[in-house]
């Protein structure tokens, strides 16, 4: 059986970030309504938790996600291909929209 050699994408900073914001979050306030505190009372808690372990423990995913915002901000990094394609198909359906309305 052979190995893989293929190219692999990795996630995206921004994504990996998000997901890892939301878990913060989320867990926090499952285990703050199961042990029957008010709903509006753990939200609270919950967000105060998450913020604190997500400002002490990810501050990697956080400098990558500022980092890659700076690169394509300051032109450093070109937007991937799929962004470009994408915003083709939508400028062609809005002049494709537009045609149309003014016959």
């Amino acid at each position: 059986m052979r190995a893989y050699t293929g190219n692999v994408k990795r996630i995206p900073p921004v994504i990996y970030y998000t997901v890892l914001r939301l878990l913060t979050f989320a867990v926090p306030l499952a285990v703050l309504l199961l042990l029957g505190i008010e709903p509006w009372i753990a939200t609270i808690l919950a967000a105060l938790i998450g913020l604190s372990v997500s400002y002490i423990f990810l501050q990697r995913p956080r400098e990558a996600v500022s980092r890659d915002l700076y690169e394509l901000r300051h032109g450093a990094k070109k937007p991937a291909e799929d962004e470009n394609a994408e915003d083709t198909v939508s400028d062609a359906a809005a002049s494709d929209t537009v045609t149309r309305s003014e016959r």
